[in-house]
């Protein structure tokens, strides 16, 4: 008769055993579910992430090429400008013109017009009798 009491106790551990193991092995992988999980949020956001990037650093690279080629164009404008200016003949044009220089077999005419002199709005005020040529006449010297 002790036999027929241990068994019901035998299977009773046994079953306790088994649903510990059980209970455990369903807490590791609700444990490695939850993890798994994480880690494809974390995924999804770093693919998210690397996709807006991507869009927006295409786009800034349009808009550089874009500068660049601008940059281009204004670098071969200067240079064809500057081929110019070093040119003899374009050198003669801007002595003759800004430093009233005369090339061989040229004879250099300067002619100065009178300025008058001019009067402040303050001188105006003081002395109201004093009048320009352009108040006295109503016209003005165009040319």
């Amino acid at each position: 008769m002790g036999l027929d009491m241990n068994k019901p106790d035998l299977i009773e551990k046994t079953q306790a055993k088994n649903n510990k193991r059980k209970n455990k092995i369903r807490f590791y992988y609700s444990f490695l579910t939850i993890v798994l999980l994480v880690c494809l949020v974390q995924i999804g956001f770093s693919a998210f992430n690397n996709i807006t990037k991507s869009i927006s650093y295409h786009g800034k690279i349009k808009k550089m090429k874009a500068l660049n080629e601008q940059a281009y164009v204004e670098n071969q404008r200067l240079k064809e400008e500057l081929e110019d200016f070093s040119s003899t003949k374009s050198l003669e044009a801007i002595a003759r013109n800004n430093l009233k220089m005369a090339g061989e077999d040229e004879v250099l005419v300067i002619i100065n017009k009178p300025q008058e002199p001019v009067q402040s709005d303050k001188q105006k005020k003081k002395n109201p009798l004093i009048k320009s040529k352009t108040e006295k006449t109503g016209k003005t010297n165009k040319g």
